[in-house]
């Protein structure tokens, strides 16, 4: 199999199911977001962590890889003729959701209450985890907003938002692990 088809070159693509739409497309848009992310979070597993949190972070990119194939599947084209799901996999549930909030409040059992919004950075891995955050809250928009105009699956929506939450505590917990200074945005005040 090549990795080149040629079916891409005048601007469009296939979604799973065979439908073909511009490669600006928000659906496009969506799970190109999804694998972006997935990127970063393997850029951030490829950091020296904790082995329990790289556990943690390959089940999210597997879920993630779940996610983009969701998203890329033509919401019309989703059940086959005889009935069946065209996409025989999985899907996002609520364990999915609950595995993400367990690991948040382990990680922010061990943390001291947050007081202020933090300024992202203090540690390489850390802005990692910030740029996915980010991402993450990308992904997430794009997908409500894809969701106005086409049904996006609910258990993709509240992935993606627990996901952030997820990665925002993972950033705080490893400038904890690391030793790193949390720096805390205080407004100035106006003159």
């Amino acid at each position: 199999m090549k990795v080149y088809t040629k079916t891409g070159d005048k601007g469009t693509t296939a979604l799973f199911g065979g439908t073909r739409v511009p490669k600006h497309h928000i659906r496009i848009e969506s799970y190109g977001t999804v694998d972006e992310l997935n990127s970063y979070i393997g850029l951030i597993r490829d950091q020296d962590i904790n082995p329990l949190y790289k556990k943690t972070l390959i089940e999210i990119q597997d879920r993630l890889f779940t996610v983009g194939a969701i998203l890329a599947t033509d919401p019309e084209k989703a059940i086959l003729k005889n009935g069946k799901e065209r996409l025989n996999i999985p899907k996002i549930s609520e364990s999915d959701i609950e595995f993400l909030e367990n690991e948040i409040d382990t990680m922010e059992s061990k943390l001291p209450p947050m007081t202020h919004f933090v300024l992202p950075g203090g540690h390489t891995t850390v802005s990692f985890c910030h740029v996915a955050r980010c991402v993450c809250r990308r992904a997430e928009r794009l997908s409500v907003q894809l969701n106005e105009t086409e049904p996006v699956n609910e258990g993709v929506l509240k992935y993606l938002n627990r996901l952030s939450d997820y990665l925002f505590v993972l950033a705080r917990k490893l400038t904890f692990d690391l030793n790193a200074e949390e720096v805390k945005w205080i407004p100035k005040k106006e003159e």
